[in-house]
C-alpha cells in the first residue's frame, strides 16, 4: 500500500484528522504546479491554497467508498489546474501584474549541474531556473500543462490524461510538441548568446 492510499484509508474513516496529512503531503506540489501555470508566486500560493479548500469540501461530501477509491494525486492535480486556468482567464483579462524580485520560484525542469556554495554559481543557478520557468510560461496553456503535470509533477500519461480531461494520446503529443517548443528556444538561446557576446 502507498501512501496515498493509506491516506485515502484514513481520510474516508477520519475526514478531519487526516486531512492535515493530505495538505503536509501535497500542498508543495500543487503549489509547483500552480506556480509552473501562473508564473506568480502570489497566484499560486493563493490557487493551492484554494485547491486544498476545495478537495476538503469535496471530500466532505463524498462516502467512504468513493474517498477509498481517489486517485489523490491525478485528482489534485485537476482541482489546481482548474483553479489556474480560471485564476489565468482573469489575470488575462486585468493585463500582466508584476511580480516581486524576492519571490523565489520553485524549483523545475532545471537541468541537473554540479552544486558549488560560491555566490556566483547561486546567482547563475537561479539565473538559469528564472530562464526555464520563462521557457515554461511561454508555452501555450495545454502544451504547458501537459509539460508540468508529466514532467513536473511527474504523472504518469494516464494519470496525467485523467487529471486534463484529455485523451492519453492527445496528452502524450502534447508533451511532445510543448518539448519540442522548449528545445527550440533553447536552441535559439544558445544561438543567440554567442552574437550578445561579440556586440
Amino acid at each position: 500500500m502507498n501512501d496515498d492510499d493509506r491516506l485515502t484509508t484514513d481520510l474516508a474513516r477520519d475526514l478531519d484528522g487526516s486531512f492535515e496529512a493530505l495538505v503536509l503531503a501535497h500542498q508543495d506540489r500543487l503549489y509547483t504546479i500552480a506556480l509552473r501555470m501562473l508564473g506568480d508566486p502570489r497566484d499560486a500560493e493563493e490557487a493551492a491554497q484554494d485547491a486544498l479548500v476545495r478537495a476538503y469540501r469535496a471530500l466532505a461530501g463524498y462516502d467512504a467508498a468513493r474517498i477509498r477509491e481517489l486517485r489523490l494525486r491525478g485528482w489534485l492535480a485537476t482541482i489546481v489546474l482548474n483553479l489556474c486556468r480560471t485564476r489565468a482567464g482573469r489575470s488575462a483579462r486585468r493585463g500582466p501584474t508584476p511580480t516581486s524580485l524576492d519571490a523565489a520560484p520553485a524549483p523545475a525542469l532545471e537541468p541537473t549541474a554540479p552544486r558549488t556554495d560560491g555566490p556566483a554559481a547561486v546567482a547563475e543557478r537561479h539565473a538559469e531556473r528564472d530562464l526555464w520557468a520563462d521557457r515554461l510560461a511561454a508555452l501555450p496553456a495545454s502544451y504547458r500543462s501537459a509539460v508540468v503535470i508529466r514532467h513536473v509533477d511527474g504523472l504518469s500519461y494516464p494519470e496525467a490524461a485523467l487529471a486534463l480531461g484529455r485523451p492519453e494520446g492527445t496528452v502524450k503529443a502534447q508533451v511532445h510538441r510543448g518539448l519540442a517548443l522548449l528545445r527550440t528556444m533553447l536552441e535559439a538561446d544558445a544561438r543567440l548568446a554567442p552574437e550578445e557576446m561579440s556586440a
